[in-house]
């Protein structure tokens, strides 16, 4: 006599398909919003720098002549832990103007991941009605599992994509100039995903001129000093402040972000 407790059940008149269709379908997550201090008409900026790199976000965090004036909200990502201050250990996305003559410049530190889901609406905040740039750069890092060829820690070196509006501007012979002068294009048959894709997509189709700088390595310090100069060759009157003992901040958090996710991709 068969163990009915031990035999195998029989197989189910229902397909995989028919079983989900019992099975109630998940609420629709609330949408990112933008929340600023005071903000009674859009923000026209020359340039709007968006970090998304371990580097690039270390080196904006220590950027002194900068004032904090809203943030996007991703209800996706607890507010629990963050303090009070902007801090590296944050889970949060700051929006900063600059001080002094580069007031016209706006930056943006993501200090979380992004999911493929969300990127485009993320995309779409930051680079939207309330938010007009004239240019954008995006500061991220090669993704190993993106990149066609070898990379060794021991290396230090960054690439640029640019919209076509960006790359016609400096290309037909007009006087404006590229925003990133002495990088080369990112490798052939490398590609590019994420919110980083998601950013250079949307200046693609609204007609502005956008350029993703993406650096390698992506953790560690020697990609800060290149970033800082990369800031600094653009922004030439741009203060950097340390910490009160002198060391910068990311050599003590080491890898600031949670691993991306996979997302559309940008070649």
């Amino acid at each position: 006599m068969e163990d009915v407790l031990t035999e195998m059940p029989p197989p189910s008149r229902f397909s995989k398909e028919d079983l989900n269709n019992f099975t109630p379908p998940s609420p629709p997550l609330p949408s990112p919003f933008l929340l600023f201090s005071s903000l009674n008409k859009p923000l026209r900026s020359s340039l709007l720098i968006i970090a998304l790199s371990s580097p690039s976000l270390s080196v904006l965090n220590h950027v002194a002549t900068k004032t904090l004036i809203g943030t996007l909200i991703l209800p996706d990502i607890p507010l629990s832990g963050n303090s009070i201050e902007p801090s590296l250990r944050d889970k949060s996305c700051n929006i900063y103007t600059l001080n002094g003559a580069d007031k016209s410049v706006i930056l943006v530190s993501v200090q979380y991941s992004v999911s493929a889901e969300r990127s485009h609406a993320v995309a779409k905040l930051l680079i939207s009605e309330q938010i007009i740039p004239e240019k954008v750069l995006i500061l991220d890092s090669v993704q190993s599992r993106n990149f066609r060829g070898k990379l060794s820690p021991d290396e230090t070196f960054a690439f640029k994509l640019e919209t076509s509006t960006e790359r016609k501007g400096h290309s037909d012979g007009s006087s404006s100039s590229p925003l990133l002068k002495g990088l080369e294009y990112f490798p052939s048959g490398s590609m590019v995903d994420g919110l980083a894709a998601a950013l250079l997509s949307r200046c693609q189709m609204r007609n502005i001129k956008g350029t993703l700088c993406v650096s390698w390595p992506e953790f560690g310090g020697s990609g800060v000093p290149m970033v800082k100069s990369i800031l600094k060759e653009i922004l030439p009157s741009l203060e950097f402040r340390m910490n009160s003992d002198g060391e910068d901040g990311y050599f003590k958090l080491g890898q600031i972000k949670d691993n991306p996710f996979d997302s559309e991709l940008y070649t």
